[in-house]
């Protein structure tokens, strides 16, 4: 921010049921949804948004083996275990959430988000999981949105592991090596593939088959598995995909 490098920690509050956390520099407190400065000497300001995907440890072990894990050794925690087992189940509601409620989707829907200036969008993983891929143009950028099965959530069960499998997704930019655009469908085998070249794809939007084998999309910032109420409450503006008449 304003060339300087922040690092954060938790202020322990809430707001809206979202996380605030603060930066060690100034103390100024941040929205974690959006990434707003709402308190103190960056109030006003935000952080510019990264791609960033929860994916299983089977898939991302896959896709890079030499990858590197952010652990801490004898740390005493528990990483693996859910204190808030059931928050997510289907018909739950966000039990430290007072805000208003938007009917559009259920409150603990996982969506995959976007905002591209004044235009926001929002795709539930309920739709992802029987499209698979689903292509939209946000502000005048278009996307395409992957949806593959295998990850555990994280809110389900007490132990994260055995979590229901409530699947991942990705966001890309579906222009392939030459600048052409790229149309994706998902086959027959659960698998996607590009109709170009028929190369098939996995979640991190990495061809991994076919002419294109080697090829990577460009990810697309955006909030994937946010939890619909958290996200309706910050951008109450949002087309919901498939949009309604």
């Amino acid at each position: 921010m304003d060339g300087a490098i922040l690092d954060f920690g938790t202020t322990g509050a809430l707001r809206n049921s979202n996380l605030l956390m603060y930066d060690r520099q100034t103390e100024s407190w941040w929205q974690e949804v959006g990434g707003e400065g709402v308190i103190g000497h960056y109030a006003g300001q935000r952080l510019e948004p990264l791609y960033l995907s929860i994916v299983s440890w089977g898939d991302f072990k896959a896709a890079f083996p030499e990858g590197r894990v952010l652990s801490r050794p004898n740390s005493g925690r528990s990483y693996g275990r859910n204190p808030y087992a059931g928050y997510d189940r289907p018909g739950g509601y966000p039990f430290l959430f007072n805000g208003p409620d938007d009917p559009r989707l259920p409150a603990v829907e996982r969506v995959v988000a976007m905002e591209r200036g004044d235009a926001a969008w929002a795709v539930s993983f309920t739709t992802l999981a029987e499209e698979r891929v689903v292509t939209a143009t946000v502000g005048g950028e278009d996307v395409v949105v992957f949806w593959m099965p295998g990850t555990a959530s994280a809110l389900d069960a007490g132990s994260i592991a055995a979590g229901r499998d409530v699947g991942t997704a990705g966001i890309f930019s579906p222009v392939g090596p030459d600048g052409a655009a790229l149309t994706f469908s998902a086959g027959a085998d659960g698998g996607i593939a590009d109709a170009q070249t028929g190369s098939g794809w996995n979640i991190f939007g990495r061809a991994v088959s076919g002419p294109l084998t080697g090829t990577q999309l460009e990810p697309a910032p955006g909030r994937i598995g946010q939890l619909w109420f958290s996200w309706a409450t910050y951008r109450p503006d949002t087309v919901v995909y498939p949009a309604t008449p």
